[in-house]
């Protein structure tokens, strides 16, 4: 099956109100052109399940300026002043989960898990409203799976199949987030041919992977 789309095809069926995923970390592995074609659709309602708000000009929080989002998770957000004035003022409901309880979360959805048992976050503000489960006389908070609608991911290389090959620290949340999706659409760096790749070396299977578009200029961070 040759996935590979146009740019427009990919992003067609993205809409209101979805939940969406997007990998990098300070927009490292964060495929910039899908965020720019998603932005372009001027969508409202969004839900961004992000590790962070990128910085200024680049990653998540183009979504953030253009005030088409609804609900950020995120484990952090320093770097994008103008997403603290929105969530000072009430624009955006901003979700700050740990970031290892964030990657574990999207994890437990991605492999059908019912949530996961943490230690982080036990006795302070993080605990608030959730269960505590003790084992071993250790408290343990129970954090609920993160599943979303749609996944926009970044790759270094993938085949016209959908399998990923991943650069170094790019990878980070990326594979854990189109697992956990229903729709996945990946920016590749470079496109091959459907059996070219080393299946020893494939990081993410082309069975979770419904579009691969081609990629921009390369950039590495």
């Amino acid at each position: 099956m040759n996935k590979v789309k146009t740019l427009d095809q990919a992003v067609r069926s993205i809409k209101d109100d979805d939940v969406i995923m997007l990998g990098g970390f300070m927009t490292v592995g964060t495929p910039e052109l899908l965020v720019d074609a998603v932005v372009a659709k001027n969508l409202t309602g969004l839900t961004i399940i992000c590790n962070d708000a990128g910085v200024p000009g680049k990653g998540a929080g183009k979504f953030v300026h253009q005030g088409s989002v609804k609900t950020f998770y995120a484990s952090h957000v320093g770097l994008k002043p103008e997403f603290g004035k929105a969530m000072t003022e009430g624009r955006i409901e901003a979700i700050l989960v740990p970031q290892g309880t964030l990657a574990e979360r999207i994890r437990a959805a991605g492999v059908g898990l019912g949530g996961i048992l943490t230690p982080t976050g036990v006795g302070t503000e993080v605990e608030k409203g959730k269960e505590t489960i003790v084992v071993d006389g250790r408290a343990y908070l129970l954090e609920p799976p993160i599943k979303g609608d749609v996944a926009l991911i970044k790759a270094h290389r993938a085949d016209r199949a959908g399998n990923v090959i991943f650069r170094k620290s790019a990878q980070n949340f990326n594979p854990l987030m189109a697992m956990a999706c229903e729709y996945v659409v990946v920016e590749a760096e470079h496109i091959e041919d459907t059996g070219t790749m080393d299946p020893d070396h494939v990081m993410l299977p082309g069975i979770f992977v419904d579009a691969v578009v081609q990629a921009g200029e390369v950039e590495h961070g």
